[in-house]
């Protein structure tokens, strides 16, 4: 007979294990968070291992200010090989010899800094008439992919050593690495594709602080499992923070703009009730009130 699910809310930062899809490792933590509610903040593909962001309870209502996040990444190309997918998980499409210098590398990196335009690779979540691009795929179909614009901030040659390149890259968020594999292959002229794939920051959180499922599962209480948990606005930490008191937080609450003791720059606001008390977010209006846009119950600050 399974548990009645329980009131959860924060934020766990997985460190996601190969093998799995986001959603699975979701099922997996919220099934030993006992949890009723949860979501993840972007997926990871399968291959991927890394931080993965998970929401509970009321955590869930704030999460798509973590969608736009930028990201960091560990990752291992291979060159010489590419494959379907543009990852070790696809089938092999072609082989070439690999005779790259570093210089060679360093110097084909160049194009693929800054705001570049990428087309996204069949095997994605992306919907086409109703019908996700993967599925497609794997119907033997091909159909054309508009490119879209990305920003790669950073991108570094951590080595080189025969067919095997790694980087680590800070990117905005819609990046395919897979597809940025495809491309650089593509421009040294031997090929390539992503043969290991680690996400090591989502925003300002890193993969420091994230937790494995196994240590997760390995907790002697629920209290000691949600200990584990982050409060919900600690995925809203690079944004502006605004403080009302009791009186103004009171009228906030029945949907009213109300007024700050001190001013901020119109958009958007963590909203606390004094010092610590989580409300939720909110934007700051030109006349200089702030106005309610998603509410939440009561969370601590960090």
């Amino acid at each position: 007979m399974s548990r009645k699910c329980l009131s959860v809310d924060g934020l766990l930062l997985l460190d996601k294990p190969q093998g799995m899809t986001s959603n699975q490792a979701l099922q997996a933590a919220k099934r030993l968070l006992n949890a009723c509610k949860g979501g993840h903040t972007g997926s990871l593909d399968p291959i991927a291992t890394g931080l993965l962001p998970l929401t509970f309870g009321e955590a869930t209502k704030v999460s798509r200010f973590l969608f736009d996040a930028d990201k960091r990444y560990w990752t291992v190309f291979r060159l010489g090989v590419s494959t379907a997918t543009y990852d070790a998980e696809g089938e092999v499409t072609a082989t070439r010899d690999v005779a790259v210098t570093r210089g060679q590398v360093e110097r084909a990196l160049k194009p693929f800094s800054g705001e570049i335009e990428q087309v996204p690779p069949m095997y994605s979540a992306i919907k086409r008439e109703g019908r996700a691009l993967y599925h497609l795929a794997r119907a033997g179909v091909e159909v054309e992919r508009a490119p879209r614009k990305v920003r790669i901030h950073e991108i570094r040659l951590l080595g080189l050593e025969r067919d095997r390149l790694e980087l680590e890259i800070a990117c905005s968020k819609g990046t395919y690495i897979r597809s940025l594999a495809h491309d650089l292959g593509a421009a040294l002229g031997c090929g390539a594709h992503v043969a290991e794939l680690r996400r090591t920051a989502v925003g300002d959180l890193g993969i420091e602080q994230a937790v494995r499922l196994d240590t997760l599962g390995q907790q002697p209480t629920q209290e000691a499992r949600e200990r584990l948990l982050l409060p919900m606005d600690a995925m809203l930490r690079g944004m502006p923070d605004v403080h009302l008191t009791p009186l103004a937080a009171h009228y906030l609450r029945q949907g009213q703009p109300v007024s700050m003791q001190h001013g901020r720059a119109p958009g958007w606001v963590r909203i606390y009730e004094g010092e610590d008390r989580f409300l939720g977010m909110g934007q700051v209006l030109d006349d200089g009130r702030v106005a309610p846009r998603r509410l939440v119950a009561g969370a601590r600050k960090l």
